[in-house]
């Protein structure tokens, strides 16, 4: 192949990923912008309206805190209560939302879980080890294109790393899995039987 043509293939190689680039950006800036511009509605909304919705999505999340919560005890869980932050922060006024944090939670929680179980295995439970498991988790949700779980991955390898527990590390994966998916359980079924009732009823919150 002409020294030519390899040079012609390369600058516009480089030219589609720079255009590519620019364009990823501007998605990004244009995301940005639609968040601001939807957060300013939020607080024009009236004050009364702002109370029934606060109100609604409140007794909501404490019914699905509640359900993911109560049955730990009874199994003896000694953390039982990741099942009711995790229903915390599943529970949203819409279903289509409460599934996609869901995702996120599930798999945030079975990346960090995993990979800091890896890496206290296989180098030690350190300051090191800590930092080398919060970077692995991150990348790991980057690189299967689900990086807003990253956060929460990295959350779950704290946990495993840097919080005393009872038991062997994998014993406080597997809690903490269930723990999550149980709490995902709840949340979804409670803002699935909520979403019912208000278009039963006709109710808009």
């Amino acid at each position: 192949m002409p020294v030519g043509s390899v040079e012609t293939r390369n600058q516009d190689t480089t030219r589609s990923i720079a255009q590519e680039t620019r364009a990823a950006e501007r998605n990004g800036a244009r995301i940005l912008w639609l968040a601001d511009q939807i957060s300013r509605l939020q607080k024009q909304v009236p004050f009364g309206r702002r109370l029934t919705r606060g109100t609604a999505h409140g007794i909501m999340s404490a019914i699905a805190a509640l359900i993911a919560y109560l049955p730990t005890q009874s199994l003896g869980l000694r953390e039982g209560f990741w099942g009711a932050i995790t229903a915390l922060a599943v529970a949203q006024t819409e279903f289509g939302a409460a599934r996609l944090v869901a995702r996120d939670q599930f798999v945030g929680a079975a990346i960090g879980g995993v990979i800091g179980l890896f890496v206290f295995l296989a180098i030690g439970q350190d300051l090191p080890s800590y930092a080398a498991a919060v970077v692995l988790s991150i990348l790991a949700c980057w690189l299967v294109n689900v990086e807003s779980a990253a956060r929460l991955s990295a959350i779950t390898a704290t946990i495993i790393l840097l919080v005393p527990h009872v038991g062997t590390p994998q014993r406080m994966l597997a809690s903490r899995v269930f723990e999550v998916g149980w709490g995902i359980c709840a949340a979804i079924g409670t803002v699935w039987v909520v979403a019912r009732i208000n278009r039963r009823l006709g109710i808009s919150v």
